[in-house]
């Protein structure tokens, strides 16, 4: 780092402790409704992410009782859905409408707001050692923006018409005409508006978090010594800033062929018998726009939990992560492939096959870097110390379905395989390994490593012992024969099957994904009892109760508003001096000088401030 570098951080620091001296007594709308404090706005993430997360479970648990149990009457559900059951019998449009909330919900409001807005809020600042994010106010309105889209995601529910109906990648021209069926009717509108807030959130929350890691790091922090979690966690800030606002003009464009009568996406319509008067538009220009945004919202998804992993697995091995700038290396290179993947998702819409070469050879390349991510993380358990806290159990399991769910996307990147499975429970299955269990499993190790520094308690080990073998049992048994089924030929997005010969076979296999769901999900209400439960009734935490290297564990058990009560903290070395030859301890924190680690010091390690 250079003396000017040194010099701006002193100017940028300077300031921010004036502020924090000045700061006045909050009152409890600006201290917890309205807040501007980046560990407050974290919780009120994490919250909603827990409240979005029951729902889309919910769905998903109504749903698979229909593709279980496709002859059964569910009268006890009359009274929760009203017209939606008939006769005991789910309306197959209300299926529909199921399928497609689930899917934005997991994918947008859970693992996109729930996971960066609670992780990159909370540790940005506290990993890079600043009193708070660049821009408080701006912070404060990327919640609350998120919040007004999840009121108008919520209210779209229950609405007479039904909610969006159209999948959850919305395309045209069932999304475009309020005629098509209910759920293209009020529903649809209210997820096009509630998804443009959605992104406003995350453009917002996305330009603090690129600003605050390029500007405020404390003194001594160069890049090259920041936790992965913050490389994760800005890189997808970046990815999110340059995705989002192509899903924005998609959305904005398709408004306007609802409404304003324009044929972006439209031509040669039929309704009914009746012509209608669009012509030359493109229903395919949707799905170009739709997966722009969709590979990267993959990785957006997924990057914050390969920084999370990456720092538990560490701590937890007590071992240097192995090839820590191949990590940062691997990261960039994600990064910037998954831009220019994206018509692997469209291999059936009629693309030239030249083009589809293309977009396969680079789909193929993207497990390259994956690959060194995966490599590196094994490395670093091997001959580890580990401590198998719920947390590692988490990480290491992580690693476990990144593996299984990565390798059938090999098999679905080759065209000439993608064709015969693109419509199968095949691809169901693949990514809801590599990319929703896989997320779900890295937010739960963050959840329940970060516990007693979020609240400054103790989360229940045995229970999320429990919860842990649960779910992943759950997870395996759920998604390992719906790849079965796929290679079959089982078609996903299908209310029923029950009239074709061919599929009855695999009615046992669909009872038995059914059950073993609806227990996975019974199992995280475990974890909700022990989250509330400990927030308020667990054994008080200490101040670094994993023996942890990173700046965040030299704060308070419960850290104020500015985070250190004191100056800030100098950074002399990088996140992951574990078991080092030669320290009394086996864990040597960032802030602690190479002058006062003479015994374990290597030739090349000295103070330079």
């Amino acid at each position: 780092m250079s003396s000017t570098d040194i010099s701006l951080h002193k100017d940028v620091h300077l300031e921010h402790d004036d502020h924090h001296d000045d700061h006045h007594d909050q009152s409890f709308i600006e201290k917890y409704i309205f807040s501007q404090d980046h560990k407050t706005i974290a919780k009120q993430f994490l919250f909603a992410g827990i409240f979005w997360a029951i729902i889309g479970g919910t769905l998903s648990s109504l749903f698979r009782l229909q593709l279980g149990f496709p002859e059964a009457t569910f009268t006890f559900l009359e009274p929760l859905l009203g017209k939606w059951v008939d006769g005991g019998k789910l309306n197959p449009e209300f299926y529909l409408a199921l399928v497609t909330m689930h899917g934005t919900i997991m994918v947008f409001f859970v693992l996109t707001a729930g996971l960066s807005g609670t992780f990159s809020n909370f540790l940005i600042p506290l990993q890079i050692g600043a009193r708070d994010m660049a821009s408080g106010f701006m912070n404060m309105l990327s919640f609350w923006f998120f919040f007004l889209a999840s009121v108008i995601m919520f209210y779209s529910i229950f609405l007479e018409t039904g909610p969006a109906a159209g999948g959850w990648t919305v395309y045209p021209p069932l999304s475009a005409l309020p005629q098509a069926i209910s759920g293209s009717g009020a529903g649809m509108t209210m997820w096009l508006v509630s998804m443009a807030f959605f992104i406003v959130s995350q453009l917002l929350g996305g330009v603090n978090y690129i600003t605050t890691v390029i500007n405020m790091r404390t003194r001594g922090l160069s890049m090259t010594k920041l936790p992965l979690t913050i490389w994760a966690f800005f890189l997808t800030a970046v990815l999110g800033l340059l995705a989002f606002p192509v899903l924005f003009s998609a959305a904005l464009l398709l408004i306007f062929d609802r409404s304003f009568g324009t044929s972006f996406f439209l031509s040669d319509i039929y309704v009914a018998g009746e012509a209608l008067t669009h012509t030359g538009g493109s229903p395919v220009l949707f799905q170009h726009l739709f997966w722009f945004l969709g590979h990267p919202e993959v990785y957006i998804v997924i990057l914050p939990t390969f920084g999370i992993v990456s720092e538990i697995i560490a701590t937890n091995s007590r071992k240097p992560i192995f090839g820590y700038r191949a990590m940062i290396g691997s990261m960039l290179g994600i990064s910037l492939l998954s831009f220019i993947v994206w018509a692997h998702h469209m291999f059936v819409s009629g693309m030239n096959p030249f083009l589809g070469s293309v977009f396969m050879f680079l789909t193929l390349i993207i497990a390259v870097p994956s690959a060194v991510k995966v490599f590196n993380w094994i490395a670093t358990l091997w001959r580890g110390n580990i401590n198998f806290t719920p947390a590692m159990l988490f990480s290491v399991a992580f690693v476990s379905l990144f593996i299984s769910g990565g390798v059938t996307g090999i098999i679905l990147g080759n065209s000439a395989l993608d064709i015969q499975l693109h419509d199968t429970y095949f691809v169901v299955a693949h990514f809801h390994l590599v990319m929703g269990s896989a997320a779900f499993f890295g937010l739960f190790a963050g959840v329940y490593h970060w516990f007693p520094k979020f609240f400054g308690r103790m989360i229940d080990e045995k229970l999320g012992y429990v919860h842990f073998w649960i779910t992943f049992a759950g997870v395996y048994l759920i998604f390992m024969p719906m790849h079965y089924i796929g290679i079959a030929g089982f078609p996903r997005r299908y209310y029923t099957w029950t009239g074709f010969d061919t599929f009855n076979k695999f009615m046992d296999m669909n009872t038995f994904i059914t059950v073993a769901a609806i227990v996975a999900f019974a199992a995280q209400f475990i974890f909700l009892f022990n989250f509330f439960y400990s927030i308020f009734r667990g054994r008080r935490a200490t101040e670094n109760p994993w023996k942890s290297t990173t700046l965040e564990w030299t704060t308070p058990v419960n850290p104020g508003h500015g985070n250190w009560p004191g100056p800030l903290p100098v950074v002399y070395r990088w996140p992951y001096d574990y078991s080092k030859p030669g320290a009394p301890q086996d864990f040597i924190p960032q802030n602690v000088p190479y002058s006062q680690t003479q015994s374990s010091n290597l030739p090349h390690e000295r103070d330079t401030e």
